[in-house]
């Protein structure tokens, strides 16, 4: 799958967002190292602490199905830049691994693609040297 298809997956999934408070609605989906895919929405709450990113679901769901291995992950919103990753998903996504491409990109067609590493320079991982 290329990451033109991924990102509209990812569009797709936008639609199911629950985002009553903010109304900034996002998407993604992800794309395991077998060519599975995952897709999941924001998932807004009164009590903002508990809202959950489209991109914790999306691997929430692939990990609880036993798939644990990413080649990539695209994430789309409105907007006029392309929507990154929160620190909380950086550092979830870098959990699976540093080289997993995420592509952001919004309605505007405005597209940008790095490395899980490069959005999380220095992170915290354990075991590590």
């Amino acid at each position: 799958m290329d990451y033109q298809e991924l990102l509209l997956r990812a569009k797709e999934a936008r639609l199911l967002a629950y985002a009553p408070y903010s109304n900034f609605a996002v998407g993604a989906a992800l794309l395991t190292s077998t060519g599975e895919v995952f897709t999941g929405c924001n998932i807004e709450n009164a009590s903002y602490g508990l809202t959950i990113c489209a991109e914790r679901v999306a691997v929430a769901k692939a990990v609880s199905t036993g798939f644990n291995e990413f080649q990539g992950i695209a994430i789309y919103a409105g907007g006029e830049d392309p929507v990154t990753p929160c620190g909380a998903c950086r550092q979830v996504l870098l959990e699976f691994g540093g080289e997993t491409d995420v592509v952001m990109g919004n309605a505007q067609g405005v597209q940008l693609i790095m490395k899980v590493k490069e959005l999380l320079p220095e992170a915290f991982a354990l075991g590590s040297d």
